[in-house]
């Protein structure tokens, strides 16, 4: 038998973390709900209000300029990307939500910092309400979790 390796995991402690929530305007109906439920899931596990900062764009294609400079800023733990894509009848979603995704990867990949993605890309607005607290939860809180899990990972791989 092998003697047990060494494992490093985050837990879902957000006390002394910093996050930006970066939300879009555009479809504010589905995008709302989603910070309710970011700000909700950091707060239940230990975010003070004073260290979450909500910063709004128009659009989920302008969220990778601005999640770069705040990456850059070093003042965060990690950013909670928060957004709607909903599909119409052009190509116009296919570009809006690749570009959003690579921008906001990049970011997190250049920066090292965690980037949370919560940007719903659904077919109608019937499927977005239903990930942004309806019937398949809330995916702005399951973002914010997944953001503060890695910025402890991250902390702890630190020296």
């Amino acid at each position: 038998m092998s003697p047990p390796i060494r494992t490093i995991e985050g837990d879902l402690l957000a006390r002394d973390l910093r996050f930006a929530i970066l939300a879009s305007r555009f479809n504010s109906l589905v995008v709302d709900r989603l910070i309710e439920g970011a700000v909700d899931a950091l707060l239940r596990h230990g975010a003070s209000e004073k260290s979450l900062e909500l910063v709004r764009v128009p659009g989920a294609f302008e969220m990778g300029n601005v999640a770069n400079r705040l990456a850059k800023s070093g003042r965060y733990s990690g950013i909670i990307a928060l957004g709607a894509v909903v599909e119409g009848d052009t190509a116009h979603f296919e570009f809006v939500a690749g570009q959003c995704a690579a921008g906001l990867a990049r970011v997190a990949h250049e920066h090292g910092v965690p980037v949370g993605f919560g940007v719903l890309t659904t077919s109608t607005m019937e499927q977005a309400l239903d990930r942004a607290g309806g019937k398949a939860g809330n995916k702005g809180a399951e973002a914010a979790l997944a953001v503060l899990e890695t910025a402890n990972v991250i902390k702890r791989l630190d020296p």
